[in-house]
């Protein structure tokens, strides 16, 4: 998914347990044959293989099962029980694997198949800010399957679109996704230290720009409320739409029953200045963190979020490790 942020090693967050015993070149190709296998297959067979891989996931990743209950308790402000956790948690793993199936078949979908499996409510925010000429921000979480949503942005309105990717490992991997992502007409900025210039470009050609904004994996966000914890969040989305003063929406791309998606485009924020830039990029990103906040709560489960999110989960990861239990 796009993203706003690197790793987060600037707070101290625990070294990625990756298997470093696979090579390289066998990780990209596992995506390679993955995206092979979930075209080649009827749509039907393909979503119940997902969905089978997903509840082997939770067990195969126990750390990110333990880390997916303790987000869907923050949503809940409260302890579930045992059972429905697990139920929730399963849910959680299985959208996220029918996320990558329905990613990797995209290539192969006709317009109205397209068109047709999609449901946009708030695309007059968009229309609006194109016809405006300057370009927009839509800021979204981690949430369903936003790929579908771009492709039928850049494929049935025509709109070119720019997505800022996290870097990833290893850098094979990193350029198959970037063709991937191209080849669903979108430009595909990768984080790092030209990225807000490309921004700024893309918005004055009136691109469309997506930016994940629920993880701060830089380290040097802002210090919001996100679903009742205090954390960071990335200041990118807030500083950009400041400086270029074009429309910031959040937005969210659900899956909607068995087959359809279903886009959420909520109105621009307000964008007024009040203060100094400092004092302004942080109010409009708590204000992006509660807009993303009543989005994950839509729709717990397809909140795809696996790794450490707040300081909280770093010290209750620590603890399940050493078999302490919950902090």
């Amino acid at each position: 998914m796009p993203s706003s942020g690197v790793t987060r090693s600037r707070r101290g967050a625990l070294p990625a347990r990756t298997g470093l015993s696979i090579r390289p070149r066998l990780v990209t190709a596992a995506y390679r044959y993955g995206s092979v296998l979930a075209r080649a297959l009827p749509r039907p067979v393909a979503l119940a293989l997902a969905e089978i891989g997903g509840r082997i996931a939770v067990r195969a990743m126990p750390e990110r099962a333990f880390l997916v209950a303790r987000n869907l308790e923050r949503i809940a402000a409260g302890p579930l029980e045992a059972g429905q956790r697990r139920r929730q948690v399963r849910r959680v793993f299985a959208s996220y694997a029918r996320y990558w199936v329905e990613s990797f078949r995209l290539p192969r979908l006709g317009d109205a198949e397209l068109d047709q499996g999609h449901d946009v409510t708030g695309y007059e925010h968009v229309a609006a800010a194109m016809e405006g000429g300057r370009g927009m921000i839509l800021v979204l979480a981690h949430l369903g399957g936003w790929e579908w949503s771009a492709y039928w942005l850049a494929r049935i309105t025509r709109l070119r679109i720019t997505a800022v990717v996290e870097p990833l490992q290893p850098p094979e991997l990193m350029a198959w996704f970037r063709d991937f992502r191209q080849s669903l007409g979108m430009t595909v900025v990768a984080l790092g230290p030209t990225a807000g210039h490309e921004v700024l470009a893309a918005l004055r050609r009136n691109e469309v720009v997506c930016l994940v904004a629920d993880r701060d994996l830089s380290g040097g966000g802002v210090q919001v409320d996100f679903l009742g914890e205090q954390t960071t969040l990335p200041a990118g989305p807030a500083m950009l739409a400041l400086r270029a003063g074009v429309p910031l929406c959040p937005a969210a791309v659900y899956f909607h029953g068995r087959y359809g998606h279903r886009t959420i485009v909520r109105p621009p924020l307000e964008l007024t200045r009040t203060g100094g830039l400092r004092a302004d990029v942080a109010r409009l990103t708590q204000v992006i963190a509660d807009e993303l906040g009543a989005l994950v709560q839509a729709a717990p489960e397809q909140w795809h979020v696996m790794q450490p999110n707040w300081p909280s989960d770093l010290e209750a990861l620590e603890r399940y490790r050493s078999g302490l239990g919950p902090a």
